[in-house]
């Protein structure tokens, strides 16, 4: 199973995350700041990091800054509860995805085997025939759930694990309008409580993401009023 790196400067934290992911089966190493963990994870990069923003010494920002330099490591974040600077900061420094203080332990493992499977989806394994029925391709987007990779005109958009879910949940019936709640229902756990504002949020970042490598991208139409849907190029 997978290495995974925990950094977290709340002791209570480190203990329930580690003990969850060890009765998944993945192998944890634990850190209580960013500047010890710097020196351990790039001797040793692991499969994946899971990273609080706010730490003493080193904030995670930092530290992905500084780790990203010597290795591509997929990286979640943690942030405070309602704290979409930090959210927002986080993704422009490069994390795969983000989760909000408190979270479920559901959402948290939701989240770990999608980030895995993307990064394990990079490493250019062959696409079995089952595998291949599950790529959803819609006009010029192309998605593979399993790789968790999201292609436009054949050119790679990287997206979060969350904004994944919401483009894959528009994309599957192209025309058809998806609401605010259904789009929750998509990429969040249900114990989870979002706003219409953090789906709203995701929805500008995904056309910011698809504009940076066609200007034209238009295919994410808002219905004032009613929620969002997907025109098929």
């Amino acid at each position: 199973m997978a290495t995974i790196a925990l950094v977290d400067d709340d002791k209570n934290i480190l203990a329930s995350i580690t003990m969850l992911l060890e009765q998944e089966g993945y192998h944890v190493r634990s850190y209580t700041d960013g500047a010890s963990a710097l020196t351990a994870l790039t001797a040793n990069p692991p499969d994946l990091a899971i990273l609080d923003i706010k730490m003493p010494r080193m904030d995670g920002m930092e530290l992905l800054r500084r780790l990203r330099q010597s290795a591509e490591i997929p990286v979640i974040f943690l942030t405070s509860k309602d704290e979409e600077i930090d959210e927002l900061m986080g993704l422009n420094a490069g994390a795969d995805d983000y989760i909000r203080k408190p979270f479920s332990q559901r959402l948290l493992l939701e989240r770990v085997k999608a980030v895995l499977r993307r990064a394990e989806g990079k490493k250019g394994a062959p696409v079995s025939p089952a595998e291949g029925k599950q790529i959803m391709t819609r006009g010029k987007l192309t998605l593979d759930p399993l790789r968790h990779e999201c292609m436009w005109d054949g050119k790679p958009v990287r997206l979060t694990v969350t904004e994944f879910l919401i483009l894959q949940s528009l994309a599957q019936r192209p025309g058809f309008v998806k609401s605010r709640d259904n789009l929750m229902d998509a990429a969040y756990d249900d114990q989870v409580y979002v706003d219409d504002r953090t789906i709203d949020s995701h929805i500008k970042r995904l056309r910011k993401k698809f504009k940076a490598v066609d200007e034209n991208f238009d295919s994410i139409e808002t219905l004032y009023g009613v929620g969002y849907r997907y025109k098929e190029s």
